[in-house]
């Protein structure tokens, strides 16, 4: 946070902070369009795919035709379902990483504006002065004064969110990891249960 001394650098705060929102609410909106495109393309695809099935399998002959077209006609669903999962995965991951990405920008601007204010004041303290800048000034030789432990605190802050934000990240590539192996173990699962239908 730095010192903000005249009306323009309140204005250019504002400003970029405006900016960053509209960046953040434009995205968000692209990805909701994106979303809504997808659901419009998946429920005219199933509708088709619904159409084209009931044809097929309004003309099978006997019992073994309809069960072999129901074979084949199930793993084009369930490819489709996963592709569906998949890319609604993507969308939101993009939008998580988007939000962490600005977040991440916002701390390190609000770190580095907070350590230059702290020595910018450490530098400033005029000698004899009271308060916190005199305590500082006449701590004892080898401590760190107020300023090294406020600096510390933030380094300390600034190390656990770092810590919490991999852990975050991980946690989202596991599940996304553990959701991709669910899928295709299903898709195996699917296609093992049409191959030993069909052989019947």
């Amino acid at each position: 946070m730095t010192k903000i001394q005249t009306p323009e650098q309140f204005a250019a705060i504002g400003q970029a902070n405006l900016e960053s929102l509209m960046s953040l609410a434009t995205s968000a909106i692209a990805r909701a369009e994106r979303l809504a495109e997808l659901n419009l393309n998946t429920v005219r695809s199933v509708l088709e795919d619904s159409v084209a099935t009931t044809r097929k399998l309004a003309e099978a002959k006997n019992p073994q035709e309809l069960a072999n077209l129901q074979a084949e006609l199930t793993k084009p669903m369930i490819d489709k379902a996963v592709a569906y999962a998949r890319s609604v995965q993507e969308i939101a991951t993009e939008g998580q990483n988007e939000v962490s990405s600005l977040f991440e920008k916002q701390i390190a601007e609000l770190n580095k504006n907070f350590a230059s204010m702290l020595d910018q004041a450490a530098k400033s303290a005029p000698a004899g002065s009271e308060g916190v800048f005199a305590a500082v000034k006449s701590a004892p030789a080898g401590s760190e004064g107020v300023f090294a432990a406020v600096k510390s605190a933030m380094d300390t802050a600034n190390s656990l969110y770092d810590n919490a934000s991999k852990a975050a990240k991980q946690a989202a590539e596991v599940a996304e990891a553990n959701m991709a192996a669910a899928t295709e173990a299903t898709v195996k699962a699917m296609t093992a249960t049409q191959k030993a239908a069909g052989k019947k």
